[in-house]
């Protein structure tokens, strides 16, 4: 499981965003995060991510403890969660290709070899065309590169998932596209699914449950 048990978190030690924050995802579970934009979620999927250390409350990884964050975080750990985030801009390294953005875990992790193989295949699963790898992401439109984002974030087979408002920024049939390659990987590998955003609906016909972020946070 993927469990959140009574988290406060913020930054440089300034108030806190949320407090005594409770959240559980179990393996093969899609839950959706509902709330408005600013309400401190983003930064709870980050903890969840394994990407930001909360004041306190402790996060527990198929029961493992977490007690490193960001780079310091055992392989093990770090490479059970994929995240996709809302601004592809922002996660993306301009100078690499989609090709060698989406293959990026697989170098950093040894795993070099299974590359190419896996590309092409997770290029097809997302709908990016080959003439589109070979491309640079300011080269390529949002919808395009978020679609790259999310190959590179199962390019591992993590057994969960994290995507932190994914398709705010996408028209109606890249949104239709995305998710439908993330409930494709979810049937076929198990993985537990955080889906972290704003769009009722969207969370709703998405996801197993959706839980309220104003309902997750009424003890503050």
């Amino acid at each position: 499981m993927l469990e959140l048990h009574r988290l406060t978190a913020g930054y440089e030690r300034r108030a806190p965003v949320f407090h005594d924050v409770t959240l559980t995802v179990t393996p093969g579970e899609a839950v959706g995060l509902l709330g408005p934009s600013g309400c401190g979620k983003s930064t709870l999927a980050r903890v969840a991510a394994l990407l930001h250390q909360p004041y306190a409350g402790h996060v527990v990884l198929d029961g493992a403890p977490v007690t490193r964050w960001r780079h310091r975080t055992p392989r093990a750990q770090r490479t059970a969660l994929g995240v996709v985030f809302q601004q592809p801009r922002m996660s993306a390294d301009p100078r690499l290709r989609l090709r060698d953005l989406i293959a990026e875990p697989l170098r950093a992790t040894g795993r070099r070899t299974e590359a190419d193989a896996r590309v092409a295949e997770l290029a097809d699963t997302v709908g990016l065309t080959p003439d589109l790898l070979t491309r640079r992401p300011h080269e390529v439109s949002d919808g395009q590169l978020q679609r790259a984002c999310l190959a590179r974030a199962l390019v591992l087979e993590p057994r969960w998932l994290v995507c932190d408002e994914m398709t705010a920024m996408l028209d109606a049939s890249t949104t239709a596209a995305l998710v439908g390659a993330v409930e494709d990987y979810r049937i076929r590998t198990g993985a537990g699914l955080l889906a972290v955003g704003h769009d009722r609906i969207l969370l709703e016909r998405w996801c197993d449950r959706t839980v309220d972020w104003e309902e997750l946070t009424a003890g503050d």
